[in-house]
């Protein structure tokens, strides 16, 4: 898996241009403190970080990235071990302000935009009694976890993350 690419400057300027979210660049106020994953040995530094508003930002940024030849890493909560949320000199599609979560408590069933981590997630269904399989970490992202299998406390009864997902909208490039 590629992990180190170029972000062509057309590519990072109309992502500025066009995103209702940020777009951080090196240099910028925030930079460091936005490349970082959890695993501190990842130590890889993106041409560009989109941190997107909502699913219009995301669909912009996954279509200047390919449009552009520009290497994309995508980052939720940013807990992959391998690091995989961030790139060298790609563009990093960061989530995190895309945290809502809607619980609907009719059907016990809950819907997550691609930033919720667990404890957001937690924190909505408890409200109505109900919990999630999931896995145990509270800032892990829904997204990895879920489409990585995602085991937790609740798994040996209710199966895996991945076994109680109903329906995801992907955006493909």
């Amino acid at each position: 898996m590629r992990t180190s690419g170029n972000a062509p400057q057309a590519t990072v300027d109309a992502l500025a241009a066009r995103l209702r979210g940020d777009v951080i660049r090196p240099g910028d106020v925030g930079f460091e403190a936005a490349r970082m994953v959890h695993n501190a040995m990842i130590d890889r530094r993106p041409g560009a970080i989109a941190r997107c508003a909502d699913v219009a930002d995301v669909i912009t940024t996954v279509r200047l990235a390919s449009d552009g030849g520009a290497l994309l890493s995508v980052r939720g909560g940013g807990h992959s071990g391998a690091g995989l949320g961030v790139c060298d000199g790609g563009v990093v599609l960061d989530l995190s302000r895309m945290r809502g979560v809607r619980v609907d408590p009719q059907n016990a069933t809950v819907r997550v935009d691609g930033g919720s981590t667990l404890g957001d997630v937690d924190h909505a269904t408890h409200a109505f009694g109900l919990a999630t399989p999931f896995g145990i970490i509270s800032t892990s992202g829904v997204g990895g976890l879920t489409l990585g299998g995602g085991i937790g406390h609740l798994s040996r009864r209710y199966g895996l993350s991945i076994d109680n997902l109903i329906s995801a909208d992907v955006v493909l490039a």
